[in-house]
């Protein structure tokens, strides 16, 4: 793969990805990349959230790169550096690059790099060497003069050749009697092609007369045999070309044949894909084609990227990915089950869904944060991150544990929070004002960004759970904006198929939850809130996801009809 694009390796979080999420990428592919794995990159398969756009400004981080698919596609793969032809090659041209080169199939394209045909080798082959019944049509030949000179290495005399035009070249070759020479050429002057006759020769000055003096069009002289300045001058005032070359006749027959273009023997109907097709679903629609080689096109400049070949379609390499902050395939990025995943971080519960082909290194553990684990592995490995990715590793924990505050806070995430602040010189508390003090999302978000500003999707005992997070100061901006949400969320749950979808809007200074539900009444019914009304429950002292909505939700589908 020296000529093909490097493929990625991504550090990546969950769909609609939170702070710790974004932060945990960005620490754990520093680290992977201080421990030489230097293609490791940080990216996001969702927005950024206001807060965490924040933070990133703050800590002089870039956002990580948006990947909504990791599948290995045509473009990843394909080989760049591509042997081919020009639309203006002859066949000798492309015949001898082919050879050299080793292959066997070439895209003919023109010079601004669009592409025309596939030429393939034995298309070649067989019109260099016609089989009986097709030797009558090779007596007629398509070419140009110039290329029919430059092929032969021939001195051009006589008439002069202008411009590249090719014609339609009636070969006649001058081995017979000379009778029979000046017969077919006086046939030929008859019918009206005379014009179109190319005479092949060799020391035959009688024949070379003849051919001049009837008006061929050209005379090829053979073999280093010379030709009367007299003729020459004649062919001159009557318009026809003389070539004198140094090979003999018979080659000179085939050389002519090479000079012809290979625009008219190239496969003009030929498939082509685009650089964002993924491999998986190349391999079920060109396995059956009758076709070797397959360009690659950039749909907006309509311009060959590189090549891909049938052998590329039979095991192709895949994307390596680090999960972070999730381990299900529901919450992962999109074509996660192709790529090759290498590593999980999380704090999570296992879901059971994910699987590799190789063991693979695996971290879980019950903090209150990712970036918890991230900042330990940078301890454990005797390193400190810089002080941008101290910072974003602070806001992750920050974020996910409410400064320390929530129910699922440990002793490591107090440790590492500490030893994270001090590399990025800053204050917890005030950083934490600062965070969750920026742009309220119930009051300026839609209800789409609302429900999937910080959303997860479980599965859990075979039912479909969408739960999505707001953190606010206050609750204060929910009433006016209930309706609209509510609406959105029934919509949610219809478009998806969830069995339930709820809403925390969690009040991060009280530790205080309200939960909108939608969904089956069963469940809704069986929720362990202290109901408001029949969608709408009031959770004091609920703030964590993980450690508390979830096992209700859990609980509540159990215990439903």
């Amino acid at each position: 793969m020296s000529d093909r694009t490097r493929l990625p390796f991504y550090v990546i979080g969950h769909k609609n990805p939170d702070t710790d999420a974004i932060c945990s990428a960005i620490g754990h592919a520093a680290l992977l990349r201080a421990t030489g794995e230097e293609d490791a990159t940080a990216a996001r398969c969702g927005d950024v959230p206001q807060r965490t756009a924040w933070v990133l400004e703050k800590a002089g981080m870039e956002a990580p790169e948006l990947v909504t698919d990791v599948r290995t596609t045509a473009g990843m793969i394909c080989r760049r550096e591509v042997i081919q032809a020009d639309l203006s090659d002859t066949f000798l041209i492309a015949y001898r690059r082919m050879l050299s080169s080793g292959v066997r199939c070439v895209p003919v394209t023109d010079a601004t790099g669009h592409v025309h045909g596939i030429l393939r080798y034995i298309d070649l082959l067989e019109l260099l060497l016609p089989n009986e019944a097709q030797e009558m049509a090779f007596r007629t030949v398509r070419a140009s003069f110039l290329k029919i000179a430059d092929t032969l290495g021939a001195e051009s005399l006589g008439a002069p050749i202008s411009g590249e035009d090719e014609e339609d070249i009636i070969l006649l070759v001058g081995a017979s009697s000379q009778n029979s020479v000046n017969a077919r050429l006086k046939s030929a002057a008859k019918e009206g092609r005379i014009g179109r006759v190319l005479v092949i020769c060799g020391d035959r000055p009688i024949v070379q007369r003849y051919a001049i003096e009837a008006g061929a069009r050209a005379l090829l002289v053979t073999g280093d045999n010379l030709i009367d300045p007299a003729l020459t001058k004649l062919a001159a005032e009557k318009g026809v070309v003389v070539l004198t070359c140094h090979h003999d006749t018979a080659s000179c027959s085939t050389l002519i044949r090479c000079s012809r273009t290979v625009r008219h023997v190239m496969e003009t109907k030929f498939i082509t894909v685009v650089p964002s097709e993924p491999m998986s679903r190349l391999r079920k629609r060109l396995a059956s084609e009758d076709q070797d080689l397959f360009p690659v096109i950039d749909p907006r400049e309509g311009t060959m990227k590189g090549v891909i070949s049938k052998s590329d379609l039979v095991d192709p390499p895949r994307l390596r990915v680090a999960l972070v902050d999730h381990n299900e395939y529901a919450q992962a990025v999109n074509g996660v089950e192709e790529a090759e995943v290498v590593e999980v971080i999380d704090h999570h519960r296992l879901a059971g869904d994910l699987v590799s082909r190789e063991p693979i290194r695996y971290l879980n553990e019950p903090v209150g944060s990712t970036s918890t684990l991230v900042a330990r592995k940078f301890v454990h490995r005797g390193l400190a991150p810089e002080s941008g990715v101290a910072m974003c590793l602070s806001a992750g924990i920050i974020s996910d544990t409410l400064c320390l505050t929530g129910p699922t806070t440990t002793d490591l995430d107090r440790e590492m929070l500490k030893w994270l602040t001090g590399i990025a010189g800053i204050e917890a508390e005030t950083f934490t004002e600062q965070f969750f003090a920026v742009g309220s999302l119930i009051a300026t978000g839609t209800a789409g960004e609302i429900l999937n500003a910080d959303r997860k999707e479980f599965t859990d005992d075979g039912h479909k759970v969408s739960i999505s997070q707001v953190e606010e100061r206050g609750l204060h901006g929910f009433g006016p904006r209930r309706e609209e949400v509510e609406t959105a969320l029934r919509q949610l749950v219809i478009s998806n198929g969830y069995n339930l979808a709820v809403l925390a809007v969690t009040d991060v200074s009280r530790h205080h939850s309200i939960i909108l539900a939608a969904g089956d009444p069963d469940i809704l019914a069986k929720l362990p809130f202290a109901p408001v009304d029949e969608t709408l429950f009031d959770a004091p002292g609920v703030v964590s996801r993980k450690k508390q909505i979830f096992p209700a939700v859990s609980e509540a589908l159990q215990h439903a009809k």
